[in-house]
């Protein structure tokens, strides 16, 4: 469900959805904006409050409200979330994310991922949610990417790609300074392998590779 015009569509009788959205909304911080949110069906909320689900313009927040007041939260900002999944039912959605932390701005992750699951959603709205997540996750992979590819150049004391107009560093050098042919094509396999370069990209590396020699 996107956008806070979307809230006019509630039902009246069910005020638990409005203080659901009020405790996620609550945690919004200055200059963030709820674009989309769902929330669990009563059916799969019979021994506790229902949780909440939203994505902002900067993470996912999952809300769990307490039988006695209160709520417990859990966010996951977008250049944490690894990937996500959305799996359809009969009684309604499920979204799971994996989440794997950054120490940096793109790259760098730290060992291991950890899972959120969030059943029982309503489906359009979870859809909604999950196609934010897709989204964001998609953009922050395409952005360690170019990260990775930039790090990597720098190792190889300049290797450029497709449009960069540069040439790799001169075949004279020697093996042990990593700059001989047989280094740089190494580089270029491990690159390949790890899916930082396109198999049209590395045939390019590999022909100028093998032109110099």
């Amino acid at each position: 469900m996107s956008h806070p015009a979307a809230d006019s569509r509630l039902p009246d009788s069910d005020s638990g959805v409005g203080r659901a959205l009020e405790a996620l909304r609550a945690l919004l911080i200055p200059g963030e904006q709820l674009e989309a949110w769902a929330i669990q069906r009563r059916l799969f909320a019979l021994a506790h409050r229902r949780a909440i689900v939203g994505a902002t313009t900067g993470r996912f927040i999952g809300v769990h409200r307490g039988l006695i007041g209160g709520f417990t939260p859990v966010d996951v900002r977008w250049q944490d979330l690894h990937d996500v999944a959305v799996k359809v039912g009969i009684f309604g959605a499920t979204i799971a994310l994996s989440v794997s932390p950054t120490t940096d701005l793109a790259s760098n992750r730290q060992a291991g991922t950890s899972a959120l699951v969030f059943p029982g959603l309503r489906t359009a709205d979870a859809q909604g949610v999950y196609r934010l997540c897709q989204t964001n996750a998609q953009a922050w992979r395409e952005k360690r990417r170019i990260r990775d590819l930039e790090e990597l150049r720098a190792k190889s004391g300049g290797l450029q790609l497709a449009g960069g107009g540069g040439s790799f560093p001169p075949s004279a050098a020697a093996d042990e300074d990593g700059r001989s042919p047989t280094a740089r094509l190494a580089r270029a396999k491990d690159m390949l392998g790890k899916g930082l370069l396109t198999d049209a990209e590395f045939e390019q590396i590999k022909a100028r590779i093998l032109a110099e020699m």
